[in-house]
């Protein structure tokens, strides 16, 4: 990649001094579009597209995903390099945070009872009751956001009122889908892998269209093993160098 890993970290790294939560976005998708082969993203990722996600955990308070994802993902196992962390003036590792409307994860499943922190869980006051006071039972900050289905907006609000405003959002699809359809994507890091899947892959984002189409502003475009890493950010913080 055609940059010092200091100057990678600039690129990546959310605003300073942030009164609100900030949402990255990362994700792997092949050069037609695929997000992933034989359902799933692996074949997708080299090394430089792993280093890149290294850095975007790295550089974030909370790594937020759907619950599909990080049982897809082994969640509980994220690296993180403590010197680069410390470098940022974060702790020692980011927070997981662990999207699900039914609260379909049980206790001892690996996501939570192997993760080195409890992790967080956010579901909707509807989620089955059993279900929520298992979860809080082995120790899961359980979050409430929204009724029949989780409020995203909510929910970022509570990751927020937890210091945790720096979100590095790793899907999948739906839950990616629901923070645009809500306008909550403030960056969207995409690397594009040099590969053709076709037949019929699902795509990065999967949701009702929201009213309009969300305008990003291209900041960045790198290249590394035949791959593209491209950053966007939402147009109207681009333009006014704002973070909210």
């Amino acid at each position: 990649m055609p940059v010092s890993e200091r100057k990678l970290a600039e690129l990546y790294d959310y605003p300073a001094a942030l009164d609100r939560p900030w949402v990255q976005v990362n994700f792997v998708a092949s050069a037609d579009g695929a997000a992933t082969v034989d359902g799933a993203s692996d074949s997708l990722s080299g090394p430089a597209d792993r280093s890149v996600l290294g850095l975007a955990r790295d550089l974030a308070d909370v790594v937020m995903v759907g619950v599909t994802t990080a049982v897809a993902g082994a969640y509980e196992k994220i690296r993180v390099d403590p010197a680069r962390r410390a470098a940022h003036g974060l702790r020692l590792r980011p927070s997981l945070a662990l999207v699900t409307n039914r609260c379909s994860l049980p206790p001892d499943s690996p996501q939570i009872a192997d993760c080195p922190e409890p992790p967080i869980v956010i579901t909707c006051h509807d989620a089955p009751r059993a279900a929520q006071r298992n979860l809080i039972a082995a120790g899961v900050d359980l979050v409430r956001a929204g009724d029949s289905a989780v409020d995203l907006r909510a929910a970022l609000g509570a990751l927020a009122e937890r210091g945790l405003r720096r979100v590095d959002c790793e899907g999948g699809p739906t839950l990616f889908g629901g923070l645009i359809s809500e306008d909550l994507v403030d960056a969207l890091c995409l690397t594009v892998a040099p590969v053709l899947v076709g037949g019929l892959g699902g795509r990065i984002a999967t949701h009702p269209l929201p009213a309009t189409p969300r305008p990003m502003a291209l900041e960045a475009v790198l290249q590394a093993e035949g791959s593209l890493f491209v950053r966007y950010r939402r147009l109207c913080d681009a333009e006014s160098g704002n973070a909210g």
